[in-house]
């Protein structure tokens, strides 16, 4: 029987010993950005990965081409590595999602000859298109999730903190349909799309005045016409709107497209609110998990900040993961300031020596975590009294 000590040391040399194919892989991810549910690329790359290190792939998972599942050990305790790598438009990893899909991979490597020892199921799940198409969520309506315990992954950031603090939000476009008319000679026989989404911004500037603490909504407008001599007959705008909770969510949400439907009583044009994938959750940490990560991540040498956990708010689909199976997203500091998340030094910095140290030890952290996950009996045993099932 491998003592905790002892398996953490082999992790330790696993990871240490790949460490050159885990750094080139990151690199190799952000040096050729995909868009989401578009990250053929680099989905293969992690599976080969995986493959070569002894893992069973499914790639193709859940019905989604850029998905994967792969597996390693029969244990009873299953534990979810989740990777995401798809990029942003026009500044492609700004917000370092190729740290996070090889420090999945290194972890997982890790485990990968400790996991019948220790007890564990590894399952990796590449997660396409997090930046907005939701693919966590998709995977677990559509079984991805099914048998785990616990779910885990690490993102990179300009904070070392345990946690990630989240709001829950909605992706949509707001499309209005006007009539086409010759701007100068014929005015009055055009109905102006683009006026709709002017009246409805202007409606929402005012609505924020009246906005609770963690109600947010942001925006761009996506298509406003062909020509300025042509009354634009169609207009489109993409939004995102963000709250504390789920709950909260669908009570804003219903005040900000009271604006854009504003936007059509104005100006007669017809508004078509289309959702962009499911909404994301809020985030609910585990808190002894996270407590163990946060023992070894210091016993590797991060150094966590003191930033107060309500000086950033983004949004991620691990936050529905979490309502639903036990789970953890750490931020990994990557020495970006004063870039920060989704501006191009951000991008820079996600391939710099300080990322490079972020995938090793982001990897050893998230192997350990699941080290003492396994052999904590007490963790051990609250986690198994339940293994998610979708439906």
């Amino acid at each position: 029987m491998t003592t905790t000590e002892t398996a953490k040391q082999l992790a330790r040399t696993t990871i240490a010993d790949a460490g050159d194919r885990l750094i080139g892989l990151s690199r190799m991810i952000h040096g050729h950005p995909e868009l989401g549910f578009e990250e053929e690329q680099a989905s293969r790359w992690c599976a080969e990965a995986l493959t070569d290190g002894g893992f069973t792939v499914e790639r193709g998972t859940c019905g989604l081409v850029t998905a994967f599942a792969a597996s390693a050990g029969t244990g009873p305790l299953t534990v979810a590595i989740c990777a995401e790598y798809d990029a942003l438009p026009e500044i492609g990893h700004a917000c370092g999602h190729n740290v996070i899909a090889s420090a999945a991979v290194g972890a997982a490597l890790a485990l990968a000859s400790l996991a019948d020892d220790l007890g564990i199921t590894v399952r990796v799940l590449g997660t396409p298109a997090e930046e907005g198409g939701g693919g966590k969520i998709l995977m677990m309506q559509r079984g991805g999730f099914d048998g785990v315990n616990a779910a885990l992954m690490v993102h990179p950031s300009p904070s070392e903190l345990d946690r990630m603090p989240c709001l829950a939000v909605s992706h949509f476009d707001a499309r209005y349909t006007g009539k086409e008319a010759h701007a100068s000679a014929f005015p009055e026989l055009g109905v102006n799309a683009a006026d709709a989404i002017t009246v409805a911004q202007v409606a929402i500037g005012l609505l924020r005045q009246h906005s609770g603490r963690d109600d947010q909504v942001h925006g761009i407008v996506t298509y406003g016409g062909a020509a300025p001599n042509i009354v634009p007959a169609l207009a489109v705008a993409k939004f995102y709107v963000r709250a504390e909770t789920l709950q909260a969510l669908v009570a804003w949400e219903r005040r900000v497209v009271r604006c854009f439907e504003a936007g059509a009583l104005a100006t007669g044009a017809t508004l078509e609110i289309v959702p962009q994938g499911p909404r994301y959750s809020e985030f609910l940490t585990d808190e002894e998990m996270a407590a163990l990560y946060r023992s070894n991540a210091e016993a590797i040498g991060r150094v966590f900040s003191t930033v107060p956990q309500g000086a950033m708010r983004a949004s991620t689909d691990m936050g529905n993961v979490s309502l639903a199976i036990p789970s953890i997203h750490p931020l990994l500091a990557i020495d970006s300031l004063p870039a920060v998340n989704h501006q191009a030094g951000f991008a820079a910095a996600a391939a710099s020596p300080a990322a490079d140290r972020a995938v090793l030890d982001g990897a050893l952290a998230m192997a350990w975590t699941t080290i003492d996950l396994a052999s904590d009996e007490a963790v051990r045993r609250r986690l198994s009294t339940t293994a998610y099932r979708h439906g």
